[in-house]
């Protein structure tokens, strides 16, 4: 059935990183029902994930005195660190058995948006990492109450210049309008008084630990959304997790991704109720419930990373083996996402920031980069006239439209050609 097709694509797409070579085929042979099983439940052990190496990220200590060796040899360290940081990342994404937990750690990496750019150093946002991982699929209550007392997110938004005799709310308002609740579910005495409850953080910014300091703590009750209490930072983030609105905004924002950035989240969904108890893995189910996920009017454009990443599993490329992995990190750069270098606190911008004149030719440059590195024998021992069905297969895509048929037709004597613009092509960049 042509929407068990559009269901299967859109579950590798979306909720995994595309699949590797005759996966999508044998999932249309195993039908729609044991592909959404064996996609969403997560195993004990990823044993892809497993073959990739923890990152050399250590604690680097505080930065040396200027004008010293020792500073020259941090930061030589700390380049090194940087450098290697996302593409150990980008090397789970692609050598996961398993798709779903490094893509929802991607997705919470872009929500709880924190930025090396200002951290400067690697090993807090490596810890915050493995954070996100831990609670990818788990309860979105523990990871809000583990992000408050996460080194990377507090150094970011100036949690440590949070102190009872000089307030800061940066914290406060993004913790209530894009982390938790959303636009407009808060006013600004909130902000004022949810400053006041995530006072006493003390941050040391090259290792990640936080320290609570009860004499920089206002201890004073405060009221938020309502409610009064001696809130502290723990207290106050499980009131905000309480609320109606959270259940509602995870939503949006799981749906926003995962299922439709053009259209809005109905007002009768099954997500917010799927929610009721902050289980991510419940909503996830919801989301991929096939009354919402067959709509062909849900569509969502895959970002640079996300797309690298499912270029790289067909073609079986290992991000860290490619030639010249800093020049994988410039194309990236070029796209404008480099994991763990969001440009905001709101994250990566969606569907028509990727889709400029621009984007399409670096895109075009760094797959055709991409492809001279993969082997294509397979798609050699194809007949020429059966190519491009058999990538569409191969590739996990609905079906090709006739103006990129005409187009791949004029390639298919040419294997690599085809195959670069086939990755290229509309109907593999947007999730449709």
């Amino acid at each position: 059935m042509e929407t068990d097709r559009l269901e299967i694509a859109r579950l590798y797409h979306r909720f995994g990183f595309g699949p590797r070579p005759g996966e999508f085929k044998a999932a249309l042979d195993s039908g729609l029902s044991a592909t959404k099983t064996a996609l969403l439940n997560v195993p004990a052990v990823d044993l892809g994930a497993a073959q990739v190496a923890e990152p050399n990220i250590t604690n680097l200590g505080p930065r040396p005195g200027q004008n010293t060796n020792a500073l020259i040899e941090f930061n030589i360290a700390l380049r090194q660190q940087t450098r290697a940081l996302p593409i150990w990342w980008l090397d789970r994404m692609v050598l996961s058995d398993h798709s779903l937990t490094e893509r929802m750690t991607w997705f919470w990496h872009g929500h709880w948006a924190t930025s090396i750019s200002k951290i400067n150093f690697a090993y807090p946002m490596y810890l915050q990492n493995q954070t996100l991982r831990k609670h990818a699929v788990g309860n979105f209550k523990d990871l809000s109450l583990a992000m408050i007392n996460d080194g990377a997110l507090q150094d970011w938004l100036d949690g440590g210049a949070n102190t009872v005799k000089a307030p800061n709310e940066n914290l406060a308002r993004e913790l209530m309008e894009l982390f938790l609740l959303g636009v407009n579910r808060y006013t600004e005495n909130d902000v004022r008084e949810l400053a006041r409850a995530l006072t006493g953080y003390q941050i040391e910014p090259w290792s990640g630990k936080v320290i609570f300091n009860s004499k920089r703590f206002d201890a004073n009750s405060k009221t938020i959304l309502g409610s009064s209490a001696n809130f502290d930072g723990p207290k106050a983030t499980s009131w905000l997790l309480s609320q109606a609105d959270c259940a509602k905004f995870i939503a949006e924002r799981i749906w926003f991704r995962f299922i439709s950035s053009t259209n809005s989240l109905p007002a009768n969904n099954s997500l917010e109720s799927a929610f009721v108890n902050r289980d991510i893995n419940s909503i996830l189910l919801a989301a991929t419930d096939s009354k919402v996920l067959s709509d062909p009017n849900n569509s969502v454009v895959k970002a640079p990373v996300e797309w690298f990443a499912s270029v790289a599993r067909y073609l079986k490329l290992t991000p860290s083996a490619l030639k010249t992995p800093a020049q994988l990190l410039n194309y990236l750069d070029k796209l404008a996402q480099v994991p763990f270098n969001p440009p905001n606190v709101g994250g990566w911008p969606t569907d028509e920031s990727w889709l400029s004149s621009a984007s399409a030719q670096y895109r075009l440059q760094f797959a055709g980069w991409l492809v001279k590195q993969a082997d294509l024998s397979a798609l050699t021992a194809v007949a020429p006239n059966k190519r491009v069905l058999w990538l569409q297969d191969e590739l996990g895509i609905l079906v090709f439209s006739n103006r990129t048929r005409i187009a791949l037709d004029g390639e298919k004597n040419n294997p690599a050609q085809l195959l670069q613009l086939a990755i290229c092509s509309p109907e593999y960049i947007v999730s449709a």
